[in-house]
């Protein structure tokens, strides 16, 4: 299952539902954008355990590389920062080309 967009509220509370419901569930939120970025500061993509997720945090492979790490930081339990952008090798392979650099926080839902 996948949604792309919806408001903050909705957001956050499917996270306190899915967590209710016993699933792992992380938050990404971006935390700081420079130049060109698809997705403003304070947007969430909320990800369970089993790669579904709602919200954006930038679109295309970007929120792919997201969802993979998110899984991680459910696993582990260790928050991460992720950065994307135009000079970095890995946003040209996850499809960062807007001239932009995003980070975003990814923590497990306790």
């Amino acid at each position: 299952m996948s949604v792309s967009l919806s408001t903050d509220t909705d957001i956050l509370r499917e996270a306190e539902a899915w967590k209710r419901a016993g699933r792992g569930v992380a938050i990404a939120t971006v935390v700081e954008t420079w130049g060109s970025a698809p997705r403003p500061v304070g947007s969430h993509l909320v990800i369970d355990e089993e790669g579904n997720f709602l919200g954006s945090v930038s679109g295309g492979c970007v929120e792919g590389a997201v969802v993979s790490e998110a899984i991680d930081v459910i696993g582990s339990g260790k928050a991460k920062l992720l950065e994307f952008g135009v000079a970095d090798e890995t946003a040209w392979r996850v499809g960062l080309s807007c001239g932009g650099k995003i980070a975003v926080h990814v923590v497990k839902v306790a």
